[in-house]
């Protein structure tokens, strides 16, 4: 299983080949490889159980492969996959006890320098009004953009996105389009896991039968 997808800047290209997937002694996949250039965006599609988030894992380092490479082709920078990379799980990854803005501030400071101002990342995915709010009282699509905001808090060329668009309200998913977009625009790249549309163009990488 192959997807090639033309570099829109030739500083960054994320890269597999022939990977193979073992989980709990079974094989999930085998001879995966695919190609994303900075500017572009992949999504990888197919039925449940068919390596999806095992892929995207992968590719951050969460998951060894049983064989095959994955390398990243950047003549300017001596950073890992892993160090230029935001992994969006399935599951959001936030703290109900803190507030809306200490949840996001604590990533700032994880994953970046933690100097940069939230605000605007908060505002970007439409939550600026409940910087305030314990985040135990969101609901599941508020709990999703808060994690999103995670993307625009803090900047890595490389977005890994497992089933981004879930839990999100119609608006919510036309604001992850546009945010993606602008991300590849910029020339970052995005790797995503979807069972639908991702709303920007994309090439597809199917996994499974």
């Amino acid at each position: 299983m192959t997807a090639h997808s033309q570099v829109g800047t030739p500083a960054m290209q994320l890269v597999g080949s022939d990977l193979v997937c073992v989980r709990g002694g079974r094989q999930i996949f085998a001879g995966v490889s695919f190609a994303v250039g900075a500017g572009r965006a992949l999504a990888i599609s197919g039925p449940n159980g068919a390596g999806k988030t095992s892929l995207l894992r992968m590719i951050a380092g969460l998951l060894r492969a049983e064989a095959g490479r994955i390398e990243c082709r950047d003549g300017a920078s001596d950073l890992t996959i892993a160090e230029q990379t935001h992994f969006l799980g399935y599951q959001d990854a936030v703290k109900p006890s803190l507030s809306v803005a200490e949840n996001l501030q604590f990533w700032s400071r994880y994953l970046g320098d933690g100097h940069g101002p939230t605000a605007p990342a908060l505002e970007a995915v439409d939550l600026g009004g409940l910087s305030d709010l314990p985040a135990g009282y969101l609901s599941a699509g508020q709990r999703r953009r808060l994690s999103l905001a995670r993307l625009i808090a803090v900047k890595r060329p490389i977005w890994l996105l497992d089933e981004p668009t879930a839990a999100l309200d119609a608006s919510g998913q036309a604001r992850l389009s546009e945010l993606m977009r602008a991300h590849t625009v910029g020339g970052g790249l995005i790797v995503a896991a979807t069972h639908g549309p991702l709303g920007i163009d994309a090439t597809e990488l199917r996994l499974g039968p």
